[in-house]
């Protein structure tokens, strides 16, 4: 067996092993990197630990590329991941999600609610988990369908097809801001590649939403159940009683609901483009650091949403959103280490070289990776973290600037949303969605079509850029 196969049989059995341990038995995704990492060092022939040659040079060990690779993931992704989440405690609990969503329907006008909950999801998945906003945003959804007396489910598909988005294309959001980290590009450019890559995808979701919407007609009723019926045109209402929908809530104002979300980007994007034009301005290259940027638009929520609030209330909000990062932080962590032990063992070598012989354009090769994670593993934080680490180890040996590799990871971890995914169980059971059929019609449908959609521009993209 020559050496490169040995290294290539370390990663299959590593990832092998992973999607196993993950799906079969108890042990945790974070455990479960581990042990992939561990299990591709050790076949792919890397020492246990750091060894001192005779000529002073040190062959790095298995442990220490784990920690390094480990520390070096988190060391900014960490800290953007922490406060993103806590403004989007902030902005939940304090009514401006609510605020903006009313907002952007209102904009977006009358018999065109799948456009402006799919707007609205699009934008609120910046700051707020994707599964969160399903749930925060249910509600919404169920009075709009009650008002307009359209289908809940096309409304609602709509809404999770703009979450689904931009939590796995635009930074701040762990997965794509992770992607960018760990293959070295610009989270400004990460952010305006995403954001323009998901918009035709967003426009093909809504119009397969509303076509959906007609054959699976679905109705919330006044006792928290659901009506379905045959769709008829005449059962469609005009969008009048929204003043009053919003006119019955204590809700912020636009403007400070938005600013905690406008301002980081603006900042971010500012910088991006100067430095793009060659120009340096060093106050805004350093408001314009992802980390401040986010700690800046932080603050505005606390102090621009929450003012008046008790110090100990606002507080725990933001103790109570930060929880949940904690393993999140450790599955990028792992996955970072994974990739280390790929780059430092030169599997990532023998990887690349292996993907050049495959009969596929090269764009497609972290696609792939990342829809076969999230086929196995159901999180699309986990399938582009891992798409992303064995990614990174192929800079330079496949002809792809990494920042459309970053978008391919991410592309390809929208791909495939079905039973082993969080998210798809909180949608159906949210809005009554019961029959196999109809959740393989909703939301692995639509997670498909997004990303064959992805797809098409991935390699009008790597034809005009390299």
């Amino acid at each position: 067996m020559s050496e490169s196969t040995r290294m290539l049989l370390g990663l299959f059995l590593g990832i092998i092993v992973m999607v196993i341990l993950v799906s079969k038995t108890k042990i945790h995704t974070f455990i479960a990197l581990m042990i992939a990492a561990s299990i591709t060092g050790i076949i792919g022939g890397m020492p246990l630990v750091d060894i001192t040659l005779e000529d002073g040079t040190t062959t790095t060990g298995l442990v220490t590329a784990i920690e390094e690779g480990f520390g070096s993931t988190l060391k900014s992704t960490g800290i953007i991941i922490g406060l993103g989440v806590m403004m989007g405690g902030i902005l939940e609990k304090s009514g401006a999600a609510e605020r903006m969503a009313y907002s952007f329907i209102k904009a977006v006008g009358k018999k065109k609610e799948e456009w402006a909950l799919a707007i609205t999801g699009w934008f609120i998945a910046i700051p707020v988990f994707a599964d969160s906003a399903i749930v925060i945003f249910a509600p919404l959804c169920k009075a709009i369908s009650k008002v307009t007396g359209k289908s809940l489910v096309g409304l609602a598909l709509a809404m999770a097809a703009g979450l689904q988005l931009t939590h796995c294309l635009v930074p701040p959001t762990p997965g794509p801001t992770t992607a960018a980290t760990m293959l070295g590009v610009d989270v400004g450019q990460m952010i305006i590649c995403g954001t323009l890559i998901s918009i035709p995808m967003l426009i093909v979701a809504v119009f397969y939403c509303q076509w959906l919407g007609k054959k699976i007609y679905q109705v919330p009723t006044d006792d928290g159940g659901f009506e379905r019926k045959e769709f008829k045109e005449e059962y469609i209402k005009s969008m009048d009683e929204l003043d009053s929908l919003i006119g019955e809530k204590d809700l912020p104002g636009l403007g400070v609901s938005m600013a905690p979300i406008v301002v980081p980007l603006i900042l971010i994007l500012a910088n991006t483009i100067l430095d793009l034009m060659g120009i340096e301005i060093s106050i805004l290259a350093f408001l314009g650091e992802p980390i401040i940027a986010l700690a800046i638009g932080t603050l505005i929520a606390i102090y621009g949403l929450m003012a008046h609030s008790d110090n100990k209330v606002v507080l725990g909000v933001m103790d109570d959103a930060i929880k949940s990062t904690g393993i999140i932080m450790l599955i990028t962590g792992a996955g970072g280490s994974l990739g280390n032990v790929i780059k430092v063992s030169g599997i990532g070598t023998a990887l690349g070289e292996a993907c050049m012989k495959l009969p596929l354009p090269a764009i497609l090769i972290p696609f792939i990776i990342a829809a076969l994670m999230r086929i196995a593993l159901g999180s699309a934080t986990v399938a582009i973290t891992t798409a992303a680490s064995l990614s990174a180890s192929l800079i330079g040996v496949i002809s792809v600037s990494p920042l459309l590799m970053a978008v391919s990871c991410c592309v390809g971890a929208i791909s495939f949303s079905y039973f082993n995914d969080s998210g798809f169980w909180v949608w159906n059971g949210m809005f009554g969605v019961n029959e196999l059929k109809d959740q393989v019609r909703c939301k692995t449908a639509i997670s498909l079509i997004m990303a064959c959609v992805g797809i098409v521009e991935l390699l009008i993209l790597s034809m005009v850029m390299h």
